[in-house]
Parts: C-alpha cells; sequence; structure tokens
C-alpha cells in the first residue's frame, strides 16, 4: 500500500503536515476526512519533492493552446481519455509538458478528475483553464470547454505577441541609443580635454563645453560605482516588488504613466471582461468566476475593486454598481454591463467589451509607438547635437581670436 504525503487543517484550523497510506490518492483523502481533517495537498510520498519541481517548471502558451485543442478533438472522436492523454503526451515536442501529462494520466489512473489532476500544475495550466475543465466536466461539455480554452489561449497570445513586436523597435531605439551617447561621452569627449585646458585657465570656455567636460570627468572616474548602485537599486525594486505592497504600488504607478496608463487599464479591464465572460459561459458559479477572473487581470487595483464588487453581490447587489463606484471601470463598459444584467446576456456582452477594448487599445498602442519612435530619435539627435556644439563653440571662438 503506497504512502501519500499531505496537507491539511484541523477542525481548529491549524496547518497539519504528515504521510498517510492508502490505495488511492482519493482513499487518502477520505481516510483524512475521517480524521477530522481537511485536504488541501495530497501527493504521492515518493514522489513528492519531484511533484513540486515539475508545478515549477512552465510550458509555452501556444504549446498549451495546441494540446487542448487535440485534446478535444480526441475526446469528440469517441478516443477515451486516458488514452487520449497518452497519445498527447507521446507525440508532445515539449519535455515539460510530456512529463506533466504523464503525471495528469497517473492521477486520473488513481481515480482523480481531469480538473483535480491537472489543478496540481495550475501554475502551468492556470487557474481559468482548470475552472473551466471542471466546470465541463460536470456539466458534461468538456470538450466545448478544451475547445474555448484553446480558443482563448490563442487570442492571448496573439495580443501578447503583436503588443511585443510593436515594442521591439522603441526598445532597440533605446538600447542603441543609451550605448551610443555613453560611448561618446566617456571615449570621445576626453579626447578634447587637453585642446581647451589654456581656455578653462584663462576663464574663456563656454559653460556648456565646460558642463561637458565635467560630467565626461565624473562619469570616467565614477561611472564604476554609478553601474553597481544602479545594480543595488534594481535589486532593491525586485525584492520590493516581490512583496505585496511592492506590487501594488507598481500596478498604481503602471495605471498613471502618461500614454500608457490608460493602455495598461484597458488590456487589464479586457482581460478581467473576457474571462470573466468565457467563465460565466461555461457555466461557472458567478462568485468563483468573479475570484478567478479577479487574479486574470493582472492588476491589483483593479483587483480590489473587483473584490470588493463580489462582497457586493453576495450580499444580493448587481455587479456594474460597485465596479462603477470604484472609478477604474470606464462609463461605458459599466453601462453595458448594467444593461447585459438586466437582459441576463452578461456572459455574451462581457466577450463583446473585451473584444472592442482590444482593439480600441490595439489602435491606441499603435499611435503611442509611432509616436514614441520619432521621439526617441529627437531626444537622440538633441544630445549629439548638444555635444558636438560643446565641442566646436570653443574651437569656432579660438578661430576668430586667430583671425
Amino acid at each position: 500500500m503506497p504512502d501519500f504525503a499531505y496537507v491539511a487543517r484541523n477542525l481548529q484550523g491549524k496547518r497539519v503536515t504528515g504521510t498517510i497510506s492508502a490505495n488511492t490518492q482519493r482513499e487518502a483523502i477520505s481516510l483524512l476526512s475521517g480524521k477530522s481533517l481537511f485536504p488541501l495537498q495530497v501527493d504521492a510520498a515518493k514522489s513528492a519533492s519531484s511533484a513540486w519541481s515539475l508545478g515549477k517548471k512552465k510550458v509555452a502558451a501556444q504549446q498549451l493552446a495546441t494540446f487542448y485543442a487535440q485534446l478535444a478533438g480526441l475526446l469528440r472522436s469517441g478516443v477515451p481519455l486516458l488514452r487520449s492523454l497518452e497519445v498527447l503526451r507521446k507525440q508532445s515536442s515539449s519535455p515539460v509538458l510530456s512529463e506533466i501529462l504523464g503525471d495528469v494520466h497517473h492521477r486520473i489512473e488513481e481515480g482523480a478528475t481531469l480538473a483535480d489532476a491537472m489543478h496540481q500544475h495550475r501554475s502551468s495550466f492556470g487557474e481559468l483553464s482548470v475552472s473551466l475543465i471542471r466546470a465541463g466536466g460536470e456539466g458534461g461539455f468538456l470538450e466545448d470547454s478544451l475547445e474555448r480554452i484553446a480558443q482563448f489561449t490563442e487570442e492571448q497570445e496573439d495580443f501578447k505577441s503583436r503588443t511585443m513586436g510593436a515594442l521591439a523597435y522603441p526598445m532597440f531605439l533605446a538600447v542603441v541609443g543609451t550605448v551610443v551617447v555613453f560611448g561618446l561621452i566617456v571615449f570621445f569627449v576626453p579626447n578634447f580635454a587637453e585642446i581647451f585646458d589654456d581656455m578653462r585657465e584663462r576663464g574663456e570656455l563656454p559653460l556648456i563645453t565646460d558642463l561637458l567636460l565635467n560630467f565626461s570627468t565624473s562619469l570616467r572616474k565614477y561611472g564604476l560605482i554609478v553601474v553597481v548602485a544602479l545594480g543595488f537599486l534594481i535589486a532593491y525594486l525586485k525584492t520590493q516588488l516581490a512583496t505585496e505592497k511592492g506590487r501594488r504600488k507598481a500596478d498604481a504607478f503602471k495605471l498613471k504613466i502618461p500614454m500608457l496608463g490608460p493602455v495598461f487599464k484597458s488590456l487589464a479591464v479586457a482581460r478581467f471582461c473576457r474571462v470573466l465572460g468565457t467563465l460565466l459561459h461555461n457555466g461557472v458559479p458567478i462568485l468563483r468566476s468573479l475570484e478567478i477572473s479577479r487574479d486574470a487581470a493582472g492588476n491589483r487595483i483593479l483587483s480590489e475593486s473587483i473584490e470588493e464588487a463580489s462582497e457586493n453581490i453576495s450580499s444580493g447587489d448587481a455587479l456594474a454598481t460597485p465596479l462603477a463606484a470604484s472609478g477604474h471601470f470606464p462609463t461605458t463598459v459599466v453601462e453595458m454591463i448594467a444593461v447585459a444584467e438586466e437582459s441576463n446576456s452578461l456572459d455574451s456582452v462581457l466577450v463583446d467589451i473585451a473584444d472592442g477594448l482590444e482593439r480600441r487599445t490595439a489602435r491606441r498602442l499603435e499611435l503611442v509607438v509611432r509616436l514614441l519612435e520619432p521621439v526617441m530619435l529627437l531626444i537622440l539627435a538633441v544630445i549629439v547635437l548638444i555635444v558636438v556644439i560643446a565641442l566646436l563653440l570653443p574651437i569656432f571662438k579660438m578661430s576668430s581670436t586667430v583671425g
């Protein structure tokens, strides 16, 4: 009889860990319930460490979308679930996904449902996918849920790719421009210092040239210290972002960035509406749907507003009212949600809202990127022009004196 490592809570709410012997995972859970323990996690003891490390691995979104679509096709064709998983595991080009599917297959053989088995790897599959699969399994529309997850995953990945593609050139300009300016000031400008020494001693050196030479000298002397300080600053910011308070401040800052703040807000609202609409369409209860879509928004400021809306809904209120009161949701979105609640078409309207927001955000992002490119080129040109003017002014002055 194999041993299972478990994490549970007792009647007093205290966290309890240990091992228990049982034939299957489901039997282990039943035995724990009989001991007045509420299981949080139950894994085969011999593979607990490997299961933990496996849960930390990530699978590419495109590979997951392909897996969902293929699994839906196999199930719709009448292939049993275990055989479908085995086929997909063998033909998977991703070693990580193949390993995860092997573990999912093993758990289902022991009596777990597909949703329960995938829940153990929710860091790879995501809470949204697991919840949709659970709803589909319980409601008898598992194939439809898998197809919808595949479509949703592909749409999100496509939008992400288009966004990153649009930002690639401005990021390239920023990196190249920084390197060029740094090299110009550190390696090129110091060559003129000795030429201008006499003018500096007589006090005839133009102010802009004097400032440039002093800045170049300071950068050469203290550049390494500046780089180290920046490294410590980045490490500190990463440490702060690892905390809940730091992530909240970062999310609040993103919403206030000029030009980009509205883009971030629209993307977060669109993700929330799409996920909530997808969950409601697949039969997931609204409170559970709000809990999942709150995390899917990707912004803690909006998540707090959605959490307050969940509390109001549990008290019998409508969804639109608390969302409007938060001030983080556009008025048009709130009005559409209010009308949809009255007409009992919230799931389809939410998806339509997400489609519209993503289209408008894509156009706005394209405009921002188009403006960003000439602005960065202009900044780079102005810096180079200042350096050139600072170096040429004393040369012109010397020439006029000689003349």
